[in-house]
């Protein structure tokens, strides 16, 4: 694969702890809920994006996924997620540059819902989440249907995300994969990965490919 900066035109984004300040009291709070005795470390140790797989390694007994859901989404609610510091001024200075989109295992409702409500459906061209494909991270279906809908080269795009399942997925759809820290506990999985760099949050983004490319802020 080509990796040199100057033929990246589309950047894509993982949602959760990427762009928006989400993490684990919701899920502490359903565990509770359930009986279950998961505090933060247990959350840090298992925790996925694909959340299933966080249900399975609590043994939350698949007939109460549905319930989980239900729970986690009303202690989800009670959180208020707002984005990362400085990530709207960032958004705006890449959309200066680059077509953006997100690739989500989120709810589609949700997600697309706090896209809107934090006015950025003008900075995503693409927004493609939990339910869209049938398999999710990592799995490469869900980014391979963000390049259709882009009508993106795989030469061309980079993938951006918190965790070890956004850099295998990235790296399985044959994308650059670029690692990002945030609220979530996944540093040690992620740079496990190897991921081309790993950027202190997305606001380090447009300095590392200014210093690769030809662009301005």
């Amino acid at each position: 694969m080509n990796r040199t900066a100057s033929t990246v035109r589309v950047i894509l984004f993982d949602w959760d702890g990427t762009l928006l300040d989400s993490f684990a009291a919701a899920y502490v709070s359903m565990f509770a809920a359930l009986g279950i005795g998961w505090g933060e470390r247990e959350f840090a140790r298992h925790y996925s994006p694909n959340w299933h797989r966080v249900y399975r390694a609590a043994r939350v007994p698949r007939a109460k996924w549905e319930i989980a859901d239900r729970l986690w989404m009303r202690a989800y609610k009670r959180q208020n997620p707002s984005l990362l510091p400085g990530m709207r001024a960032t958004l705006r200075k890449l959309h200066r540059h680059f077509r953006l989109g997100v690739v989500s295992s989120g709810s589609g409702w949700r997600v697309r819902s706090q896209v809107r409500e934090m006015n950025l459906r003008r900075y995503f061209r693409a927004c493609v989440c939990g339910e869209d494909t049938l398999r999710r991270k990592p799995n490469p279906a869900p980014l391979k249907l963000a390049l259709k809908k882009l009508g993106a080269r795989l030469q061309e795009t980079i993938y951006v995300g918190d965790a070890a399942e956004d850099m295998q997925m990235a790296r399985r759809a044959g994308v650059r994969a670029i690692g990002v820290l945030g609220p979530f506990p996944t540093a040690a999985r992620l740079r496990a990965e190897h991921p081309e760099v790993v950027l202190r949050s997305i606001c380090d983004l447009p300095a590392y490919l200014r210093a690769e490319m030809a662009w301005r802020s």
